[in-house]
């Protein structure tokens, strides 16, 4: 059994030992440094990347953005900073610190001026994703970083340093703290240069601990003391990076799994038979209670029914969510470009996938538009149908009115039938023709006008 443990140990070892294709410790720091320097070629290179993403981020181009990480070279100054702390080299320290300070000034600059000429102004998603730092995007770059020197410390250095420029985005959030200097919105700037400083902070600590790992040989001797106070300032550095990141995240997870509760909840509760769910708003609130917003039509919910639901709400891990039902009277309340806009954007999810370009998707939302102005019926048929219940009957038309009771302060729709007759109805025909055209068109609010 012994024998068997050691031979375990021993095939782990060899698999997990990083010496076997690992390069001269002086190659490999020499390689960091003359990627620190930035001058010239690498200055040139950097600006046209940061055109190049700024370009991806204003059109929502994932492959653009993409190839401006491949092209630009601020990984070089990062991982100078990592190298030199490590190996306690303070004017590589102070060289790296100087070039990235540089580069990132250039990089916002220049997407900056470049958002403040841009005719295309809107945020994209892709831009958007780069304000919202989580811990999810420090474990990227720490992992990323990781990569990145065990794999820069090797004689083959592999296609791992292009790997981690696209994973850990450098580029981006620059590109994206320029937008927000250009719009002015400071909320975008912060987010953006705070998953920035994520990422080269984490990319040097990867950085640090790979080359403490592998016992790379030190520039100047340092007693404890000094080491000691050189671990703390990583360690309060790195704490100053990732708690706001944590609560980030906290956040984002909270408000996920409210949505998939309340979606679930709604799903499940709100099905009747004579009141239609036309819109729902999720307000999401980590201080305040939650609220679920609900906008119907038809027949109203009683109060016994609404405190019902309420109570359901429990079931759905919705405790401590609010739920607003407005109806009926309180319809005359209810935002009409936002229960617009709901309607446009659920009929739109429900047919992204039919749509191939952006005039599709203008001439889709102009019809459907369209069709919510208006019911068509098919009165040729409804006209002759009826002509054929009751040959009184020579011409029939039939519309939607939306209309406002000023006693109850309430908007409501009504469908209006016309009919002409030869001579008059008797009250027997007027009903006869009321529950036929009631029941031809599936609705229960017709009214029904006569003319000779």
């Amino acid at each position: 059994m012994k024998r068997i443990i050691v031979s375990i140990k021993l095939f782990l070892k060899d698999i997990f030992n990083l010496s076997h294709e690992q390069a001269e410790h002086l190659e490999t720091i020499r390689s960091i440094e003359k990627g620190v320097e930035f001058k010239g070629i690498n200055v040139w290179t950097l600006i046209f990347a940061i055109f190049i993403a700024s370009v991806g981020l204003n059109v929502n181009s994932t492959a653009v953005i993409i190839g401006a990480m491949l092209i630009s070279p601020l990984m070089g100054p990062i991982m100078g900073l990592g190298l030199s702390v490590g190996i306690y080299d303070f004017d590589l320290l102070k060289k790296s610190l100087k070039n990235l300070i540089v580069a990132v000034l250039i990089s916002v600059i220049t997407s900056a001026i470049y958002f403040l000429i841009s005719p295309l102004s809107e945020a994209q998603s892709e831009l958007l994703s780069r304000t919202t730092p989580t811990i999810y995007d420090v474990l990227i770059a720490l992992f990323g970083g990781l990569a990145g020197i065990v794999a820069g410390s090797t004689k083959e250095k592999g296609n791992a340093i292009p790997g981690v420029a696209i994973a850990t985005a450098l580029m981006p959030p620059l590109c994206t703290a320029g937008y927000g200097i250009a719009t002015g919105n400071i909320l975008y700037f912060i987010g953006a240069f705070y998953l920035f400083f994520i990422n080269a902070v984490m990319i040097s600590l990867s950085t640090f601990l790979i080359v403490r790992f592998l016992k790379f040989p030190l520039k100047q001797e340092v007693d404890k003391i000094q080491s000691g106070k050189v671990k703390r300032y990583i360690f309060i550095i790195v704490a100053i990076t990732v708690l706001p990141s944590i609560y980030f995240a906290f956040n984002i997870v909270g408000q996920t799994i409210f949505k998939a509760n309340a979606l679930t909840y709604i799903n499940n509760e709100f099905n009747f038979e004579e009141t239609q769910l036309l819109n729902t708003t999720y307000k999401y609130s980590q201080r305040d209670s939650n609220s679920i917003v609900v906008i119907l039509t038809g027949k109203e919910l009683d109060g016994e029914k609404i405190q019902d639901l309420k109570t359901r709400l429990k079931n759905y891990s919705l405790n401590k969510t609010k739920l607003i039902i407005k109806q009926g009277s309180t319809s005359s309340k209810i935002d009409i470009n936002q229960l617009r806009s709901g309607i446009i954007e659920e009929m739109y999810q429900k047919n992204e996938m039919a749509l191939k370009s952006k005039d599709e998707q203008i001439t889709f939302l102009e019809n459907e538009l369209e069709t919510m102005r208006s019911v068509q019926f098919p009165i040729k048929d409804l006209a002759a149908e009826s002509n054929a219940i009751n040959n009184k009957i020579y011409s029939f038309s039939a519309n939607q009115v939306i209309f406002y009771n000023v006693k109850k302060a309430e908007y409501d729709t009504l469908i209006t039938a016309n009919i002409r007759t030869t001579t008059s109805l008797s009250r027997n025909e007027y009903k006869t023709i009321q529950e036929w055209l009631e029941k031809r068109l599936k609705i229960d609010n017709l009214k029904l006008n006569v003319e000779r």
